[in-house]
């Protein structure tokens, strides 16, 4: 079984690797597809997709498992920061991103980019960001972390300065609570911010830090949620299957199966742990099969060969 640092040393490797050219060639088109470069193919799709957020590592490799299936080409594509990788589906160099949080968390991406995007529906519908902390910390609520920074040495540790979970926590949380003057939010990655949780518990040490469910880290560290009375870290939301404009004329099939994806907690919450945690780096595709074998029959449509 991979554990923890596993996950951490990949996230780490493809931060270093995801300075990525998004200068991929762009994405195949219909008259590619005639032209026959892709021989047997229906057609090459490009998923774009970050690593570290395995809402979307998970969801990238059943759906590549899918969209093979069907006889299309998956290009897989890792980038570190969600930016690049709106720009990329709104220039077309990436066709899917299989796991989006465009209602709350990425709202500012979708006013930016919305009208060159294509949003192919829901697949799990309630997502929400966080903040937390070990259980052995006597804190359960956002606001008392108010005149309390001393104890976590005036830091929130958070994930990638990109994230629309960074936004919420610096923009909203940080200010709506009376944290913004006592308390530094401290970005670098999703892999960094878990070692420094996975630290500090060895320590039994006091840290709070940005998280977000679904989320296999919640189950894996001895952590707590805070509660939000203030609702400042937004409401709940769903995780959206997007596409670059014009992708459902162009595959409709593809659009058609997507749109019928679903996911409950028990099911996703299988998916991200067999992918990420149980089987591990390089055996995605060994995960995807014993998941569709164990949860095919909860998943309509399924395809199993």
């Amino acid at each position: 079984m991979t554990n923890r640092s596993t996950f951490l040393r990949r996230s780490i490797a493809v931060g270093g690797a995801a300075a990525l050219s998004l200068g991929l060639a762009a994405c195949a088109t219909g008259a590619d597809v005639e032209a026959g470069g892709d021989g047997d193919s229906l057609g090459t799709i490009t998923l774009g997709y970050i690593p570290s957020w395995t809402d979307g590592l998970s969801t990238a490799y059943l759906l590549q498992d899918q969209l093979e299936k069907m006889g299309y080409t998956v290009e897989m594509n890792e980038l570190t920061e969600a930016a690049p990788l709106y720009t990329g589906l709104a220039n077309g160099d990436v066709d899917i991103f299989p796991s989006a949080w465009p209602e709350v968390t990425h709202a500012a991406y979708m006013e930016t980019y919305g009208d060159q995007i294509e949003d192919l529906g829901a697949y799990y519908d309630n997502a929400v960001l966080t903040l937390a902390v070990p259980t052995y910390t006597d804190i359960d609520s956002i606001d008392q972390l108010a005149g309390q920074a001393d104890r976590f040495g005036g830091r929130i540790v958070g994930i990638e300065p990109g994230a629309g979970l960074t936004a919420m926590t610096q923009d909203s949380a940080m200010p709506g609570y009376g944290l913004d003057g006592e308390y530094e939010l401290v970005t670098s990655s999703t892999a960094a911010m878990l070692t420094e949780l996975q630290s500090a518990i060895d320590a039994q040490e006091d840290i709070v830090v940005t998280l977000w469910k679904p989320f296999w880290a919640n189950a894996a560290f001895d952590i707590k949620t805070l509660e939000d009375p203030q609702g400042a870290m937004g409401e709940s939301e769903a995780l959206h299957f997007l596409a670059t404009d014009g992708f459902s004329s162009e595959y409709a099939d593809i659009a058609e199966y997507i749109a019928q994806i679903k996911l409950d907690d028990t099911t996703y919450g299988a998916l991200e742990d067999m992918v990420v945690n149980e089987y591990g780096e390089g055996n995605e595709a060994e995960a995807i099969d014993a998941w569709i074998a164990e949860y095919g029959d909860a998943y309509p449509g399924i395809l199993t060969d």
